[in-house]
């Protein structure tokens, strides 16, 4: 991967990630009058104003800290230098916190598809799902794309 096509995705994996956080991810109809959109951050407060500290922490943890410190993680492995020891201990984390990072985008449809064959209520994904799965993406490429000869050091 060239570093140009690095650098775009270092730059929109954070833009995708901070926006699929923010922005709604469903959007649920009932009786085609009642409507309502839920983001990431808005589940999460909502979670624990409900009484239901733990589970906010935890969809918290999986959803927001746990994307972002792969993210944090995956870029200080692409602009460490090649023979920097820092990039092979990142190198070594960064699966590990792979193996949650499209959890909650797995969750989400699981609820999508309860609400949609529960005949009460419509779901449709918005923006903010895509956008947060985008982001998942292009740290997977950031992560196992090969680097070029010399394009970080």
């Amino acid at each position: 991967m060239s570093i140009w096509s690095r650098a775009v995705l270092l730059v929109f994996a954070p833009a995708c990630l901070a926006l699929g956080v923010t922005l709604p991810l469903m959007r649920f109809e009932s009786f085609y009058v009642l409507k309502r959109e839920a983001s990431l951050i808005e589940i999460v407060a909502a979670l624990w104003n409900g009484g239901d500290a733990a589970l906010s922490v935890l969809v918290a943890l999986f959803s927001i800290v746990f994307p972002l410190a792969k993210l944090v993680l995956v870029a200080g492995e692409n602009l460490a230098p090649k023979r920097c020891l820092a990039s092979d201990r990142i190198g070594r984390l960064v699966p590990h916190l792979a193996r949650w990072s499209m959890m909650d985008v797995f969750l989400v449809a699981i609820v999508i598809f309860a609400a949609k064959t529960s005949g009460l209520t419509e779901a449709f994904t918005q923006p903010g799902l895509w956008l947060y799965a985008g982001s998942s993406l292009m740290v997977a490429l950031l992560h196992h794309a090969p680097n070029a000869a010399g394009d970080n050091e």
